[in-house]
């Protein structure tokens, strides 16, 4: 099946069996989002609500929110796309004929990025020149949230000099019928253009589109390369070329098979306060100034579908769009870093948080000069944490990661803390937005070395919960992940209680030892990983059993501490109210018959 569109996904999606209608009237504020969520984590089908209160429109949620569907869109997984790629590009370099005629459906593919104008538009059947935000079903996701946001923006700019066009997600809180926010955070192509648009004083045009086909969407949510375009991406991904046409009341290209396009203007001059927002950190971001979307006019497709997702402590949807598209991109990194062999950035973590990389090192310390490197570009400057491993070793397990973190990290020679650097505009743990640390842990095998050791009963005899308890009384619970990490749960204090265990003569065998609140269970591998690389600083909050100054250089030796508890000053974490969770679990029947 040709698909196009986002209706054209739905019901290829309803044909398989991975689509569900939801026909009894549910609340856009809070409800709608309680349902997905629980849906996701049962492993249901994509939601389409048919009736949302005080909507002219239907809802479409959790539509890409399982590697089933991932797949269905892309029609194959999105490992052997990224393999393809990477493979087509390696060989050719330099360009020779056979190698298009060997790889026929890559080059099918690319042929396909090229976009079509076409003047046959269904994203422009009906024409709304009086836009009302109102009548549209815009979710609120969380109870702090501040106010109703649209959750799946695909954002059209252009660069006021070059032309070229960036599709970006930012999200975009509805301050009235016609008027939203604008979050264009650090690092932002969109952001980037309105920078350009700033310096000259040219009005700064911009296109909304809500609703497009998957390949357009996973297009717009991918850290592409700053100035390749997502269109041409998109139809890469798609293998058929993407149709756009020209805006209705502004002058650039919209694409030509949304479900709505809103057109405007973000004013130069113009900021307003915007959030707070419950985002894929788990916590709320802050309220900040950010620009303003002023929309002249809106068009639509007949018979329109509202897409939406929520954002929150994972797993969330965001999940399966991430991993998919570093599942595609990932393996180009080697264009540019022959060296690195896999990379993953974990969605537990909020994707920036945390990047695992296997690294082929040919002479010694490579891995460190790769994930310095890897911290000044693009997307991936945002970077916090950065563990690099030898090529072999599985990024995307974790267990397998730890265990090189315990036989391959000294600290004395395998850290590096970088303060005062820029950061993740939603990260609140060094109080300061778009600023904080980041740091790396080279966990590769040395040359020359043998460090593998087999993990004995003493590690376990001394980090069992009964001899970490005595060891502290303000610890409620512990665990030992994989005989490297020690986790415990604390109520206050946590700097207090990581530096009395990680200088404690008692404590025999782990590498790291993180504190992490009682909000945080310890015992599944997911949320540790949440709750420890979401809420510490590393320039505040990391330390070692022995630090010392030699120079000006820090060396630190033995256990390094992780507090990773929440502390004042930290916006909260997302939690849905009493209210909501009762109704949804006495309507939860209704919803599917």
């Amino acid at each position: 099946m040709r698909i196009y569109s986002l209706q054209d996904f739905l019901k290829y999606l309803e044909k398989n069996g991975e689509l569900v209608r939801v026909k009894v009237e549910v609340d856009a504020a809070l409800e709608a989002s309680e349902i997905a969520i629980r849906a996701l984590n049962e492993g249901m089908p994509a939601i389409l609500f048919e009736n949302i209160k005080g909507a002219r429109y239907p809802l479409a949620m959790n539509v890409l929110a399982s590697d089933k569907r991932i797949e269905l869109a892309l029609g194959k997984h999105p490992d052997k796309l990224g393999e393809e790629l990477i493979h087509f590009m390696e060989d050719a370099m330099p360009p020779k004929p056979k190698v298009f005629l060997e790889n026929i459906e890559v080059t099918k593919r690319i042929y396909s990025a090229l976009p079509k104008n076409s003047r046959n538009s269904t994203s422009q059947e009906n024409v709304i020149s009086c836009p009302n935000l109102n009548e549209m079903p815009v979710t609120t996701s969380w109870p702090e949230d501040g106010g109703p946001f649209i959750t799946l923006p695909q954002v059209f700019t252009y660069d006021p000099h070059t032309g070229k066009r960036n599709v970006g997600m930012y999200r975009m809180q509805v301050f009235d019928n016609k008027t939203t926010g604008m979050h264009w955070q650090i690092q932002k192509g969109g952001g980037f253009h309105f920078y350009q648009a700033k310096k000259i004083g040219k009005e700064f045009e911009i296109a909304v589109a809500l609703g497009t086909d998957p390949a357009l969407l996973l297009a717009t949510v991918a850290a592409l390369p700053e100035g390749m375009d997502e269109v041409m991406f998109s139809g890469f991904l798609r293998g058929k070329r993407t149709r756009m046409t020209t805006g209705n009341s502004i002058s650039i290209k919209v694409p030509a098979d949304a479900e709505f396009i809103l057109e405007g203007t973000v004013h130069l001059d113009e900021l307003r306060m915007e959030g707070p927002f419950g985002d894929h950190f788990g916590h709320y971001s802050n309220a900040s100034e950010f620009p303003v979307f002023h929309i002249k006019s809106v068009t639509h497709r007949n018979n329109p579908v509202f897409p939406a997702t929520v954002v929150g402590r994972p797993p969330m949807e965001d999940k399966f769009l991430g991993n998919a598209t570093q599942q595609v991109l990932g393996p180009l990194i080697r264009l540019i870093h022959p060296e690195i062999e896999d990379l993953w950035a974990y969605y537990e973590a909020g994707f920036h948080n945390l990047l695992v990389v296997s690294v082929e090192e040919r002479y010694s310390k490579e891995a460190m000069k790769t994930a310095l490197s890897i911290m000044g570009e693009g997307q991936l400057s945002l970077t916090k944490c950065i563990i690099t491993v030898s090529d072999g070793v599985n990024v995307r397990d974790f267990k397998a990661v730890l265990k090189e973190v315990h036989d391959n990290f000294d600290p004395a020679y395998d850290f590096i803390m970088i303060p005062k650097v820029p950061l993740d505009t939603l990260d609140f743990t060094s109080y300061k937005m778009n600023l904080g640390s980041k740091m790396i842990i080279d966990a590769t095998r040395k040359h020359g070395k043998d460090n593998r050791s087999e993990l004995g009963k003493t590690v376990k005899d001394t980090c069992n919960v009964d001899s970490v308890r005595a060891m502290d009384n303000r610890i409620v619970d512990c665990c030992l992940l994989y005989e490297t990490l020690l986790i415990v749960v604390v109520e206050d204090n946590g700097k207090d209680v990581v530096n009395k265990l990680i200088k404690s003569s008692q404590l025999v065998g782990p590498k790291i030892v993180a504190a992490v609140s009682p909000d945080v269970d310890i015992h599944d591998e997911e949320q540790t990983i949440w709750g420890i690389f979401t809420r510490f600083d590393a320039e505040r909050d990391v330390s070692f059993s022995e630090e010392k100054l030699v120079g000006i250089s820090p060396v630190f030796r033995g256990i390094m501490g992780i507090d990773a508890t929440w502390k004042n000053g930290y916006p909260a974490p997302l939690i849905m109210p009493d209210e909501i969770i009762k109704r949804v679990d006495s309507r939860w029947d209704s919803y599917w018959k």
